[in-house]
């Protein structure tokens, strides 16, 4: 079994070697058909483990295939651990992949840099193989860093422009924040338990109970470091601002890597790491709240952004924070099936924009576009069915998911669960407003193309709306057939742990007895009339009362100027960060480099060789009398030393 599992992890990585290295002499034809082949074997495989893991029930794999490092009785080993959990992230990460390097074939058809684009996205999807399939701390934190190398490269691809350098810098810094927490909170597991490897970790859990560290149980400061790491790649409060920034880079990696899986990948470590986090409740309600904040805040976002692709990428966002919310609830498999659902419909929302921006001419502000509802009807109806799933429309993929978290929170216990259940609830409204804002300005209403670009405006190749069609499926349908064995039939049961005071699968599922009484329950509950409140005002601000909307701008300018200025994040990195650290810099280079290393060390070690030498330089005369003077001298003090001194050293060395 262990080669079925290599070949998944190695496929798409041989695709990226031959395409990084041999692309150009290959030609573009080749290198797309290598890594799509790369890639296509894996989502086969990987639909293969899922059917053998989750359908079949079959066992947990998990086996070391090498050890990479040994210390004393430390052994970091290379191996997979497969079980249902890993079963249907492998199936998520590549069917959204599969579908992103199909879609680039059209996409980035005209770009210089064709080839290295497919060796980049085919090296992403190698490492978030290695990551969810990990077995151990070490593996884990490899493939952690390997997506966020690739998503800087990514950011960056095109990096002629000023803009997309400044994002990857900005994507890249941030992570190192929650990186560097995230490996404190490694370096603790290892101090307490030995050991990196995941059982062996959660087998030793019993000797952090009643130890502390800073004054917090030892278990509460690991879980908030490992949480700090969730933060910085899941893009949670305050470390979510590179997150809208790395739309600079091509689409398709808007939807590979910043909607569907790299971003998903701290929810994921969260959930794998349920039996520490169900130890601490300080961590759970940290972990709600943080999500809380993230999903309401920066919804509220999305209202105002003109940028098509940040209005998803805030969405994304704000669906990132109810993932969030679920885990600090102890609904870590309802958390997972959210991320699958989003997976599809959010890689569907980036492609169909990116599918607009083509057609476009590559123009991204919803203000000049407009009725494009006729010219493409694919890109139109596969849109609508990602807006419909985005904002939790029953039936819809994102119904059964979103609803589900809304329900866990209800349940929960925890502290300030009231408030982050009105928050999560207000979230459905600020949802359906930005999403159909943005639908409506799209697609309806009156064209305001430019006249140029209108003319030769026409539906997507069929390399970009097929991507589109595929993804739209499960979009609408996969909710429904997969809400009750994920959640109810406890699917994911060999992968988490729920502590028996916290909420459980059983209870929740208690209210409910199948997919289709959840639509019929769903008419009767607050979040389904927010979701239509939102739909009916984007409407009236977006097409029936255009000026409206001009006037609330005005009216509530203050609001307005808070939501334009992203709440002040930006400008306050940029004051205590940015130039915070510059001043520091310049303080260390005056009083350490210049005034302690250059004046006192280098050149005052110089100053003192060269007074030194102008004392002794009067002695060299260069006359030979001169030199038997001081030889005599020196020969009668040294007599003079041995007859009055005796035995006593005239040196000590």
């Amino acid at each position: 079994m262990e080669n079925f599992y290599l070949t998944i992890a190695l496929s798409p990585l041989i695709g990226a070697i031959i395409a990084g290295f041999f692309g150009r002499v290959l030609g573009r034809s080749a290198t797309h058909t290598i890594t799509i082949l790369g890639v296509l074997v894996s989502t086969v495989l990987a639909l293969m483990v899922f059917n053998h893991h989750v359908l079949e029930r079959g066992e947990v794999f998990n086996q070391n295939l090498y050890t990479w490092m040994q210390i004393g009785n430390l052994n970091v080993s290379v191996g997979f651990l497969v079980d249902n959990l890993t079963s249907v992230m492998l199936v998520v990460v590549s069917f959204v992949s599969l579908m992103v390097h199909i879609y680039t074939i059209g996409y980035m058809h005209d770009d210089k840099d064709y080839t290295k684009f497919f060796s980049y996205i085919s090296l992403f999807t190698f490492s978030m193989f290695m990551l969810v399939m990990s077995n151990n701390f070490m593996q884990l934190f490899f493939g952690w860093e390997a997506v966020g190398l690739v998503s800087y490269l990514l950011i960056g691809f095109w990096h002629h422009k000023e803009s997309a350098v400044e994002a990857n810098l900005k994507a890249f810094l941030v992570n190192r924040v929650g990186d560097f927490g995230f490996l404190l909170g490694i370096g603790l597991v290892l101090a307490f338990s030995g050991s990196l490897d995941y059982m062996e970790v959660f087998a030793s859990l019993d000797n952090t109970v009643n130890q502390t560290l800073w004054g917090m149980d030892l278990i509460t400061v690991i879980c908030l470091l490992l949480f700090v790491g969730a933060m910085g790649k899941s893009a949670q409060v305050p470390l979510h601002v590179w997150l809208p920034g790395s739309m600079e880079g091509p689409t398709p990696i808007s939807a590979l890597i910043h909607a569907a899986t790299m971003v998903t990948a701290g929810i994921f470590m969260v959930s794998r790491m349920s039996p520490m986090f169900e130890m601490s409740d300080v961590a759970l309600t940290v972990v709600m709240v943080v999500g809380a904040i993230t999903a309401l805040f920066m919804g509220l976002l999305g209202i105002v952004q003109n940028d098509i692709k940040k209005v998803v990428a805030y969405s994304t966002l704000s669906q990132l924070g109810y993932m969030t919310v679920a885990l600090g609830v102890s609904a870590y498999s309802v958390a997972i099936f959210h991320l699958m659902t989003h997976a599809f419909f959010k890689a569907l929302l980036f492609l169909g924009a990116g599918s607009v921006i083509v057609a476009m001419h590559h123009e991204q502000d919803i203000r000049k576009m407009g009725g494009l509802r006729k010219k493409m009807p694919i890109t139109y109806w596969t849109g609508l069915i990602g807006t419909l799933a985005l904002i939790g429309f029953p039936g819809f993929a994102g119904f059964y998911s979103k609803d589900m978290i809304i329900e866990a929170v209800h349940f929960s216990q925890l502290p300030y669960a009231d408030w982050v259940y009105y928050a999560v609830v207000a979230g459905v409204f600020i949802t359906a407003f930005y999403s159909f804002r943005m639908f409506f300005l799209v697609f309806h209403g009156e064209s305001r193309v430019d006249h140029h670009t209108e003319q030769h405006l026409h539906e997507s190749p069929a390399s970009i709306t097929f991507p589109l069609i595929m993804l739209a499926i499960p979009s609408a349908i996969i909710g429904y057939f997969t809400i009750e064995p994920m959640l109810f039939a406890g699917w994911l049961d060999n992968a988490i742990s729920v502590a028996s005071r916290h909420l459980s699968m059983a209870e929740l599922s208690g209210e409910f007895h199948g997919a289709a009484e959840m639509i019929s329950h769903a008419v009767q509950t607050l979040p389904f009339w927010m979701m239509v409140g939102g739909i009916v005002v984007a409407w009236v601000f977006s097409i029936y009362r255009t000026k409206w909307a001009d006037w609330v701008q005005k009216k509530f300018s203050v609001v307005d100027y808070v939501l334009q200025s992203l709440y002040g994040f930006d400008r306050f990195n940029e004051i205590v960060f940015v130039n915070g650290v510059k001043k520091l810099g310049n303080v260390l280079w005056k009083v350490s480099d210049s005034m302690v290393i250059d004046s006192m060390i280098v050149n005052g070690s110089a100053r003192f060789i060269g007074f030194i030498g102008s004392m002794v330089r009067p002695i060299q005369t260069g006359y030979v009398y001169h030199y038997a003077f001081f030889m005599i001298f020196s020969l009668l003090i040294i007599l003079t030393w041995t007859l009055f001194m005796g035995d006593k050293p005239l040196l000590v060395i």
